[in-house]
């Protein structure tokens, strides 16, 4: 006889002897019952049902995984079988990995008798596990398991460690979500790949974004954006801390196992505050089901918050795009690295993108993703502005003349509308079309933030972009956006303390802005203090060039205002992002004449900073200037004529 390793469950029917004693028929109803949920469970995750033990049955599974992941889905099943029938079906199982022996189509060995001594020790509706087993799986599911101790078993030398699986629809307490609003709101944790090949990595992360953009269709249910959750891919926070920094009421954890053309997801929905779990499911299925999965768990989510939340209505429908798996694994490659702000992940990213668009014309998601890839490039400085400003418009406008219901394709023609200075009533239609469509896109939020500000609604402008931080915390650029609202509406104290508090997550964001307010305090030495730690963090930054710049200029240290002007000239050429920075240090020096130069040609560029020209107390003399009304004069008339109104001598 052969020896080999394998995961070894044992499931007992609880209390089938004493029925049989009172009624054999209801028993022998029951125990059919329990066969027509073992066998299909068993198939499904990959076990040999290898006999009936008369109320129970013995299984062989080649690993713990695949063994525990059975016995959570068979313990659902059961456990909705009973909740819609009459029968009270209640099963125990226990799991112990170990050698066996084959003996025909039986097992014998060690590892058979323990599994069998452990499965009395779970509660009726339980699952038991051995130290070994336990060893297999240990954070690879996403269930709690607690650790019962060391157990003595009949027939065993030793004391063997013992676990329990705490199941999601177990008897608990009710449940309330935490204060401050964050009882409606949902985080979607990164789901972890558990597929033997790590580059299927991107798959893991795609599935995670899939089911954001998903959920995020459930009106009144806010869900936090992917930016935000992907920091705690694999930090290990607990889930209670996670949950008070994204101020999410619930979590929704999982894994993703991808296998040639085979997936398994598994998910499961938490309470953050107390780590209750209300929900588990595991779907193994073939690939191409992957959408239908991300409805049904978007659907089950909603339920069982509409339970918890009151009126919850479900999502609306997931648009399938494509038909092509292989341009759908091109796009969820793509989607994985659109969102590094490095040049190279980003032209990988567009690459992938344009390689879903060759295998399937027809996928306007593939094409919004390319508009957002574009728009990337361009706004880090990789690539001309009017280039990703042209090549960004067309994407997205296939995008919408495919699916003219895509909230992404709106999202993005808004965005690049606004990088084309072509007016606030674009914009602000195609942000609004798609948050009616998704009321999670902070990035909307952020977008009528700015048409707000340009209009003079400060208050507004403020509200929009909280609104954006809201469903985004973690976000470098959210952070960044909401800092500069609160100090271009006047409330400096706000803005400082946003800084302080979020210093650790961006910190040279938060430094600019620590120096834009003591320069505009009249502090030159906070300044000073806090450009020095800009230059420790990224000497060669824009920014600590800038403020450095900024800094000499007002200091009269003209040779280091121009060193720095020259620096700032040769990374940031005219036609780029931000190329404008430049002049803003000869408007420290005095040098009007040179500023309106650089605004001048930052406008004809569409890369002015119109906010900060408008509201920034550093440039309130700018606006003092004739020249100030003629540059107005340049934008769009939508925009203009608005603006010269509100500001006809400045402010």
């Amino acid at each position: 006889m052969v020896r080999r390793l394998a995961a070894i469950m044992f499931t007992d029917l609880v209390g089938s002897t004493q029925l049989a004693q009172r009624d054999e028929k209801a028993a022998l109803q029951l125990l059919r019952s329990q066969e027509g949920l073992v066998r299909p469970t068993v198939e499904l995750h990959r076990g040999r049902l290898v006999k009936s033990t008369g109320d129970g049955y013995l299984v062989e599974f080649g690993n713990a995984l695949d063994a525990v992941e059975c016995a959570v889905d068979l313990q659902r099943r059961t456990f909705e079988h009973s909740s819609e029938s009459r029968q009270r079906l209640k099963v125990r199982i226990g799991i112990h990995v170990g050698d066996v022996e084959s003996e025909g189509t039986d097992i014998l060995g060690d590892a058979v008798n323990i599994a069998a001594r452990i499965e009395p020790l779970a509660e009726a509706g339980g699952i038991c596990l051995s130290g070994p087993a336990y060893d297999q799986i240990s954070n690879k599911v996403p269930f709690t398991i607690e650790k019962l101790g060391p157990k003595s078993l009949k027939g065993v030398a030793r004391p063997i460690d013992v676990y329990r699986v705490l199941l999601p629809w177990d008897a608990a307490p009710s449940v309330e979500g935490p204060s401050e609003g964050g009882s409606q709101c949902l985080a979607v944790l990164p789901l972890a790949n558990m597929s033997s090949d790590p580059e299927n990595e991107y798959f893991a992360d795609g599935m995670t974004e899939e089911l954001i953009s998903t959920i995020s269709r459930v009106p009144t249910l806010s869900v936090i954006s992917r930016t935000s959750v992907m920091p705690f891919k694999k930090a290990g926070t607990p889930l209670k801390e996670i949950g008070r920094q994204l101020n999410a009421g619930w979590l929704l954890e999982g894994s993703v196992r991808k296998a040639g053309t085979r997936v398994r997801i598994t998910v499961q929905l938490i309470q953050s505050s107390s780590d209750h779990h209300l929900w588990a499911q595991s779907y193994d299925r073939g690939i191409e089901d992957v959408f239908a999965i991300q409805s049904e768990i978007a659907e089950k989510v909603a339920a069982e918050l509409q339970i918890r939340l009151g009126s919850t209505p479900r999502p609306s429908e997931v648009p399938r795009e494509t038909q092509d798996m292989t341009a759908y694994l091109s796009f969820l490659q793509g989607q994985a690295l659109v969102y590094k702000l490095d040049e190279e992940p980003l032209r990988q990213s567009l690459k992938f993108f344009e390689q879903a668009i060759e295998k399937d014309p027809s996928f306007a998601r593939a094409y919004a993703g390319a508009a957002r890839a574009y728009q990337q490039l361009g706004s880090e400085g990789c690539m001309a502005w009017s280039e990703a400003i042209k090549s960004g418009r067309a994407a997205a406008q296939r995008a919408l003349s495919i699916s003219p219901d895509l909230a992404e394709a709106h999202v993005m023609l808004a965005e690049i509308s606004f990088m084309a200075d072509e007016g606030v009533s674009l914009v602000e239609s195609h942000a609004q079309r798609a948050l009616v469509l998704n009321p999670n896109l902070g990035e909307a939020h952020d977008l009528l933030g700015q048409v707000a500000a340009f209009r003079g609604d400060l208050d507004a402008y403020v509200r929009h972009i909280e609104a954006a931080y809201h469903l985004d915390p973690l976000s470098p650029l959210t952070i960044r956006y909401l800092g500069q609202a609160y100090f271009l509406a006047g409330r400096m104290d706000d803005a400082m303390e946003h800084w302080t508090r979020t210093l650790h997550l961006d910190p040279l964001s938060a430094y600019r802005g620590m120096a834009d307010y003591y320069l505009a305090k009249g502090d030159l030495d906070g300044a000073e203090t806090v450009v020095q730690k800009m230059e420790q963090l990224a000497p060669s930054s824009e920014w600590a060039q800038l403020h450095r710049g900024y800094l000499a200029g007002l200091r009269g240290d003209r040779a280091t205002a121009l060193e720095m002007i020259r620096k700032l000239d040769a990374s940031l050429g005219p036609g780029w992002a931000r190329s404008q920075s430049a002049g803003l240090v000869y408007y420290a020096l005095g040098d009007m004449d040179r500023f309106y130069e650089y605004m001048f040609t930052a406008a004809r560029d569409h890369t002015l900073a119109i906010s900060r020209l408008l509201y920034s107390p550093l440039y309130a003399a700018a606006r003092k200037d004739p020249r100030y009304q003629q540059l107005l004069a340049m934008l769009p008339a939508d925009l203009s004529i608005p603006l010269l109104q509100k500001f006809p001598r400045g402010i």
